[in-house]
């Protein structure tokens, strides 16, 4: 087992010799940081980013904001175009660098991911989904079928054979399994069997569960889809991601697109307390080209998030939802 108190030492010193190599002061104050180190010198703050780099813009903000520093150096070895990207988008002045051993190179901020088309032999499979019970959903080229926002089945291309096959089941390990009993074709009844085993669970008030743990942010948004009501809208639908959902087990924010006043608008939904949330809503911001808006549990609308938000150049409004 890795020692912590060593690890955060050994980042603080890492930190330390890339901050005075780039001109910190040699009063630089060392900090404690969750995903990695942090110091201040003077007005500056200074952030290394260790775990979760990719999403590591938001927690740094909620350190500076908590620091009272008045502009933010970010130093991560891992996912820096995405992190000078989504910096842009705010008033604090921040600069982004990419570590490579003991040089910083100034990161280089990256286009988002262009939408991947879905592939024409895939297509054939979105009536069976739909039969079975599921929503067929496409995101980034995949096409998905969903219980409610959970993932039930996608159709994938098999490497060896090149032919399009639909997998059922909840992740990977889940749709190997059932491959092994149901052949590379299932039959709606058997999808139609996984649906009906999903859905009571995935129901609002439903007594909590293993499959109601998972997605909740996506269960969120099934509930604003059926009852647009709840944040003002009169519409409201699923959108892709401006990013590809790393897995079904982590939580992750969901997009969808509403209707409200007449207008568009991009929302943003999350569950539980997420501090990059406000980061990777100014990506579907992007992505859209609409104005935004983040809705959440009101239990989870922590003030944080609005501090953060209050750091953006085009602001968004927080939208708790009981």
């Amino acid at each position: 087992m890795v020692d912590e108190s060593r690890r955060s030492g050994l980042l603080a010193m890492k930190l330390a010799a890339l901050a005075h190599d780039q001109g910190a002061g040699s009063d630089l104050q060392l900090t404690g940081f969750a995903l990695g180190a942090a110091a201040i010198d003077g007005i500056v703050g200074w952030v290394l980013l260790d775990e979760r780099q990719a999403r590591g813009l938001g927690p740094a903000l909620a350190w500076a904001v908590r620091a009272g520093v008045d502009q933010l150096q970010i130093l991560a070895e891992e996912a820096t175009g995405t992190l000078a990207r989504r910096a842009a988008a705010f008033q604090l002045p921040t600069v982004v660098w990419h570590v490579t051993e003991r040089a910083l190179l100034p990161a280089i901020a990256e286009a988002l991911p262009q939408q991947l088309p879905l592939p024409t032999e895939h297509e054939q499979f979105r009536a069976l989904i739909a039969d079975g019970g599921a929503t067929p959903t496409v995101d980034h080229g995949v096409l998905v079928g969903e219980v409610r926002g959970l993932q039930v089945c996608r159709v994938v291309t098999d490497r060896e054979t090149g032919a399009a096959r639909l997998e059922v089941g909840i992740g990977q390990h889940d749709r190997e399994a059932f491959q092994m009993l149901h052949g590379n074709i299932p039959t709606v009844e058997a999808l139609a069997d996984v649906v009906a085993v999903v859905a009571p669970h995935r129901q609002p008030g439903a007594d909590p569960h293993p499959l109601n743990r998972l997605g909740r942010e996506q269960a969120l948004r099934a509930r604003l889809i059926d009852d647009p009501g709840l944040i003002g809208a009169t519409f409201v639908d699923s959108v892709p991601l401006p990013l590809s959902r790393p897995n079904l087990k982590d939580p992750y924010p969901c997009v969808a697109l509403a209707a409200i006043d007449g207008q568009p608008v991009t929302v943003v939904v999350s569950a539980g307390v997420d501090l990059d949330l406000v980061p990777f809503a100014t990506d579907a911001r992007l992505a859209t080209g609409h104005p935004t808006r983040i809705v959440l549990p009101a239990r989870d609308a922590v003030p944080v998030q609005a501090e953060i938000v209050a750091l953006l150049s085009e602001s968004m409004e927080i939208i708790p939802v009981d």
